[in-house]
C-alpha cells in the first residue's frame, strides 16, 4: 500500500463512504482508514427507512457495502485500522495509525460516533453479560427474557421495537416525560403490546452475580427509588464523536465535536470534517452522506490549487 496520498479519509461511515466516492471519481489518490464495519454505526441498523432510494428499506450493512462498492469502484483504497494521531508538517498532514503513518494533502475526518455509557456501577462490569449496545447483534440472547432499553430518542425506540421479536416485555426507562423520537416510531411504540414506559426515570445501578439481575431505579421528579428485574438492558442514551484521536492538533469543543463552516472546512487548511464528529451535526445517515461529499468537493479545490 502507498504512504502517501492526495486526500486521506478517516471513517468509513456514510460520510467517509460518501467522501471516498466523490474523492474518487475526482480521481485523487484517495485512501479510506476504518477501524471497524464498514458503514459505521449504521451497520448495526437491521432496516435503514429513512434513507432515500429504498422504498422498501435496507439493512445498514448492506447499505454500508453498497456504498463501498461504489467508491471502490473508482479507484478508492481501504485500510484496516485504527486512526491514532494527526500530525501537522506545514502543507503535509501524516495520520497515524496501528499499520503505520500516512501522508496526505488533505485530510477529512469522518470517525463517527459511539455510543455514550451511562457511567453508572455495574455497567463495565456486565457488558456483555446483560448489558449491551445493540439490539440488532444481542437481541436474540435474551428470548422469551424480560430487558430494558435505557433512553428516549429515535435509537432507543428503534431498539424498543426490535426486542419485542425476542424479549417477553420491554421496559422503557426515560428520564423525561415524553420521547423524543420522531412520531411514527412513537405511535409504533405506544401501540405495541409488549413495551412498557418508565417515565421521569433514570437507573442508578445494574445488578447481578454472573449476568444481570435487576437495575436500580430513581424517579428524577420524586426521589423515589425501586428496582426492575430483567435479565438485559440495552443503552441507548446518545452519541460521542470519535475524536480524541485528533485532539492537540485540530480545536474541538468541550464535547469533543468539530467546528467547521459549509464547506466542512476545519480551522486548519485542508483538514475537512463531516458527519458526526461535526458540530451541530443532524447526526444522520443521509447528513452524513451529504457532509462526505461536501467535503470531498472542496478537498478537491484543495489539493488542486
Amino acid at each position: 500500500m502507498n504512504k502517501e496520498y492526495e486526500v486521506i479519509i478517516i471513517g468509513g461511515g456514510p460520510a467517509g463512504l460518501s467522501a471516498g466516492l466523490y474523492a474518487a471519481r475526482a480521481r485523487l489518490r484517495s485512501l479510506l482508514i476504518e477501524k471497524g464495519v464498514v458503514g459505521g454505526l449504521v451497520a448495526d441498523a437491521e432496516l435503514v427507512e429513512n434513507y432515500p432510494g429504498f422504498p422498501e428499506g435496507i439493512s445498514g450493512v448492506e447499505l454500508g457495502q453498497l456504498m463501498h462498492q461504489q467508491a471502490t469502484k473508482y479507484g478508492l483504497e481501504t485500510l484496516l485500522a485504527e486512526a491514532t494521531g494527526l500530525e501537522l508538517h506545514g502543507e503535509k498532514k501524516v495520520v497515524v495509525t496501528t499499520k503505520g503513518k500516512f501522508t496526505a494533502k488533505a485530510v477529512i475526518i469522518a470517525s463517527g460516533s459511539e455510543r455514550r455509557k451511562l457511567g453508572i456501577p455495574g455497567e463495565v462490569e456486565f457488558t456483555g453479560k446483560g448489558v449491551s449496545y445493540c439490539a440488532t447483534c444481542d437481541g436474540p440472547f435474551f428470548k422469551g427474557q424480560p430487558v430494558a432499553v435505557v433512553g428516549g430518542g429515535n435509537a432507543a425506540i428503534t431498539e424498543a421495537l426490535h426486542l419485542v421479536k425476542f424479549a417477553s416485555r420491554v421496559k422503557v426507562i426515560h428520564r423525561r416525560n415524553e420521547l423524543r423520537a420522531t412520531r411514527i416510531l412513537e405511535e409504533r411504540a405506544l401501540a405495541e403490546p409488549k413495551i412498557e414506559f418508565l417515565w421521569n426515570t433514570t437507573v442508578e445501578e445494574i445488578e447481578g452475580k454472573d449476568k444481570v439481575k435487576r437495575l436500580s431505579l430513581r424517579n428524577v421528579i420524586t426521589g423515589e427509588k425501586s428496582t426492575l428485574d430483567v435479565a438485559g438492558v440495552f443503552v441507548s442514551v446518545g452519541l460521542r464523536p470519535n475524536t480524541a484521536f485528533v485532539k492537540g492538533s485540530i480545536p474541538v469543543d468541550d464535547a469533543g465535536y468539530i467546528a467547521t463552516n459549509e464547506k466542512m472546512e476545519t480551522e486548519i487548511p485542508g483538514i475537512f470534517a463531516a458527519g458526526d464528529v461535526r458540530r451541530n451535526s443532524a447526526q444522520q445517515s443521509i447528513t452524513a452522506a451529504g457532509d462526505g461529499a461536501t467535503a470531498a468537493i472542496y478537498a478537491e479545490k484543495f489539493v488542486s490549487r
